[in-house]
Protein backbone atom coordinates (compact mmCIF):
# COMPACT_ATOMS: atom_id res chain seq x y z
CA UNK A 1 0.00 0.00 0.00
CA UNK A 2 1.50 3.58 -0.88
CA UNK A 3 0.27 6.44 1.30
CA UNK A 4 0.37 9.42 -0.64
CA UNK A 5 0.34 13.27 0.45
CA UNK A 6 0.28 16.09 -1.37
CA UNK A 7 1.12 19.69 0.57
CA UNK A 8 1.68 23.33 -1.01
CA UNK A 9 -1.72 24.08 -2.22
CA UNK A 10 -2.85 27.43 -0.77
CA UNK A 11 -4.11 31.01 -2.38
CA UNK A 12 -2.25 32.97 -4.59
CA UNK A 13 -2.95 36.07 -7.15
CA UNK A 14 -3.64 35.44 -10.26
CA UNK A 15 0.32 35.41 -11.90
CA UNK A 16 1.59 33.87 -8.92
CA UNK A 17 3.59 30.54 -8.76
CA UNK A 18 3.00 27.65 -6.16
CA UNK A 19 4.42 24.03 -5.64
CA UNK A 20 2.85 21.22 -4.94
CA UNK A 21 4.46 18.50 -3.82
CA UNK A 22 3.39 14.49 -2.95
CA UNK A 23 5.70 11.83 -1.12
CA UNK A 24 5.20 8.48 -0.45
CA UNK A 25 5.66 7.09 3.03
CA UNK A 26 8.09 4.44 3.30
CA UNK A 27 7.65 4.02 -0.66
CA UNK A 28 10.38 5.01 -3.05
CA UNK A 29 8.74 6.08 -6.05
CA UNK A 30 11.04 4.60 -8.78
CA UNK A 31 8.76 1.51 -10.07
CA UNK A 32 5.81 3.93 -10.07
CA UNK A 33 4.51 6.51 -12.76
CA UNK A 34 3.43 9.94 -10.57
CA UNK A 35 0.67 11.87 -11.74
CA UNK A 36 -1.03 15.36 -10.64
CA UNK A 37 -5.30 15.30 -11.33
CA UNK A 38 -7.49 18.28 -10.37
CA UNK A 39 -11.06 18.49 -9.92
CA UNK A 40 -13.70 21.34 -9.82
CA UNK A 41 -17.02 21.18 -7.86
CA UNK A 42 -19.22 19.25 -10.03
CA UNK A 43 -17.05 18.01 -12.61
CA UNK A 44 -14.20 14.77 -13.66
CA UNK A 45 -11.54 14.79 -12.25
CA UNK A 46 -8.73 16.35 -14.78
CA UNK A 47 -5.20 15.01 -15.84
CA UNK A 48 -2.55 17.38 -15.69
CA UNK A 49 0.92 15.30 -16.03
CA UNK A 50 2.47 11.93 -15.36
CA UNK A 51 6.39 11.68 -14.34
CA UNK A 52 7.99 8.41 -14.77
CA UNK A 53 11.64 7.04 -13.55
CA UNK A 54 11.71 5.49 -16.73
CA UNK A 55 11.58 6.49 -20.44
CA UNK A 56 7.78 6.04 -22.90
CA UNK A 57 7.60 6.12 -26.11
CA UNK A 58 10.74 8.83 -25.51
CA UNK A 59 9.38 10.52 -22.34
CA UNK A 60 10.08 10.47 -18.82
CA UNK A 61 7.45 13.11 -18.22
CA UNK A 62 4.17 14.84 -19.95
CA UNK A 63 2.08 17.80 -19.19
CA UNK A 64 -1.25 18.61 -20.62
CA UNK A 65 -1.28 21.05 -23.96
CA UNK A 66 -3.64 23.32 -21.87
CA UNK A 67 -0.81 24.02 -18.98
CA UNK A 68 2.35 22.73 -20.69
CA UNK A 69 3.69 26.21 -21.02
CA UNK A 70 3.04 27.37 -16.90
CA UNK A 71 3.43 23.69 -15.27
CA UNK A 72 6.39 21.34 -15.01
CA UNK A 73 6.46 17.95 -13.58
CA UNK A 74 9.73 16.86 -11.65
CA UNK A 75 10.45 13.99 -8.74
CA UNK A 76 13.39 13.07 -6.87
CA UNK A 77 13.64 9.61 -5.00
CA UNK A 78 10.29 10.00 -2.60
CA UNK A 79 8.59 13.29 -3.79
CA UNK A 80 6.72 14.47 -6.87
CA UNK A 81 6.43 17.79 -7.74
CA UNK A 82 4.36 20.13 -9.72
CA UNK A 83 5.71 23.71 -10.36
CA UNK A 84 2.57 25.83 -11.36
CA UNK A 85 3.29 29.31 -12.57
CA UNK A 86 1.55 32.09 -14.05
CA UNK A 87 -1.67 30.52 -12.28
CA UNK A 88 -4.58 31.97 -13.51
CA UNK A 89 -8.34 31.71 -11.81
CA UNK A 90 -9.24 28.83 -14.17
CA UNK A 91 -6.66 26.69 -12.39
CA UNK A 92 -8.41 26.98 -8.97
CA UNK A 93 -8.89 22.80 -8.26
CA UNK A 94 -8.17 20.41 -5.56
CA UNK A 95 -5.38 19.24 -7.02
CA UNK A 96 -4.58 15.32 -6.50
CA UNK A 97 -1.55 12.74 -6.41
CA UNK A 98 -1.25 9.40 -7.59
CA UNK A 99 0.06 6.60 -8.29
CA UNK A 100 0.42 3.55 -10.58
CA UNK A 101 2.88 0.68 -11.45
CA UNK A 102 5.11 1.38 -14.29
CA UNK A 103 3.11 2.33 -17.54
CA UNK A 104 2.08 5.92 -17.47
CA UNK A 105 -1.54 6.61 -17.97
CA UNK A 106 -3.85 9.71 -18.23
CA UNK A 107 -6.81 7.64 -17.27
CA UNK A 108 -7.81 8.42 -13.47
CA UNK A 109 -9.53 5.07 -13.10
CA UNK A 110 -5.90 3.11 -14.49
CA UNK A 111 -4.16 4.69 -10.78
CA UNK A 112 -4.07 3.08 -7.63
CA UNK A 113 -3.09 5.19 -5.02
CA UNK A 114 -4.39 8.31 -4.08
CA UNK A 115 -3.57 11.19 -2.14
CA UNK A 116 -6.25 13.29 -0.03
CA UNK A 117 -5.57 16.40 -2.35
CA UNK A 118 -4.69 20.07 -2.00
CA UNK A 119 -6.82 22.82 -2.73
CA UNK A 120 -5.42 25.69 -5.27
CA UNK A 121 -7.39 29.03 -5.28
CA UNK A 122 -6.47 31.40 -7.72
CA UNK A 123 -9.09 34.09 -7.00
CA UNK A 124 -10.54 36.38 -10.26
Amino acid sequence: QVQLTESGGGLVQAGGSLRLSCGASGHPLAAYVMAWFRQTPGKAREFVAWSSSFTYNGRQAFVVDSVKDRFTISRDANTVYLQMNALKPEDTAVYYCAARRFVPSQVESEYDFWGQGTQVTVPS
